[in-house]
């Protein structure tokens, strides 16, 4: 299957031309929130520059050169698909554009092995530098620190990325369905499926998630912050859930989990995923705190 992700694939290669002006036409539309403009200009600068290191044909070559070790198997998905307690995606994270810097002294790897060894079912790593202070090799140290699956957390607008992703060792790579076109979305998925890695679709409405599920993608991360705004609620994830066929995808809630009680909360709707970053990285016994939110939903949260 590897050099057979994408038939498209030529077409995305040209859209390095075509980044700026997309986003500029959706923020007309009034797409992208005002919170998430300067953290978009950014990424797409930081696109031209690595893309001038490492070619977008050499990086796609590398990823399919990867792609061949691959089993067959989405371990990420089904990582959050086992069983019937709690799967928990627990986060490495430095900080926020909302909460400024909040973890400089954190070690990835022994945060990765904490997370891991106290029952985790996968590890996210945010990769944005600029506003989620994310340090150089973040991510690969994490992977090299741990067996579970790894979702890359950042900001992807191009395929540049998911072939970038691949390279990196990820298990699976975050789409934000708000910052993205439809057939882009459609495309970002094919292509990351085909090469072995899942896909996290982001969604914050009914709209947004018409197309996550238009996409066919199986894991769909609600994510209970506004991005207008950046307050959170978990209502949206109780308002979601319902339209989303728990059999046939895997629902993840993202934000505003800080503690048993949340978890319990969200079970009721048939929810048992669930990303968490702040309120473990803050914690002053990650281990203990992510046992005690496991615990919690055992029994269907009951």
């Amino acid at each position: 299957m590897a050099g057979q992700h994408c038939k498209n694939w030529k077409r995305l290669s040209t859209s390095r031309d075509r980044l700026f002006e997309r986003s500029r036409c959706m923020d007309k539309r009034g797409k992208i929130p005002g919170q998430l403009r300067p953290i978009i200009e950014a990424k797409l600068n930081e696109l031209q520059v690595e893309r001038k290191r490492v070619s977008f044909q050499a990086i796609r070559r590398l990823a399919e050169e990867r792609a061949k070790e691959w089993d067959g198997r989405f371990h990420f998905r089904d990582a959050l698909a086992e069983g019937t307690t709690p799967r928990i995606i627990a986060e490495i994270k430095r900080g926020s554009p909302s909460k400024g810097l909040f973890s400089p002294d954190l070690n990835p790897e022994k945060q990765a092995r904490i997370y891991e060894k106290a029952g985790a079912a996968a590890i996210s790593v945010i990769t944005e530098k600029n506003f989620f202070f994310a340090a150089e090799n973040d991510f690969e140290k994490v992977k090299a620190s741990t067996f579970l699956p790894v979702l890359r957390k950042d900001f992807i607008l191009d395929p540049y990325q998911i072939f970038q992703s691949k390279v990196m060792g990820s298990d699976a790579v975050l789409l934000i369905v708000r910052i993205l076109e439809p057939d882009q979305l459609f495309d970002f998925v094919e292509t990351a499926h085909s090469l072995g890695m899942s896909t996290l679709v982001e969604v914050h409405n009914k709209r947004e998630l018409d197309h996550a599920l238009e996409a066919q993608c199986s894991v769909i991360g609600i994510n209970n912050r506004d991005l207008d705004t950046f307050e959170v609620s978990l209502t949206r994830t109780e308002d979601l859930a319902g339209y989303i066929d728990m059999d046939k995808h895997v629902v993840v809630c993202e934000s505003g989990i800080t503690g048993p009680d949340d978890i319990r909360r969200i079970m009721k709707t048939g929810v048992r995923a669930f990303l968490i970053g702040e309120h473990l990285v803050k914690s002053e016994d990650p281990a203990l705190t992510l046992k005690t939110l496991l615990e919690a939903g055992r029994n269907g949260g009951k």
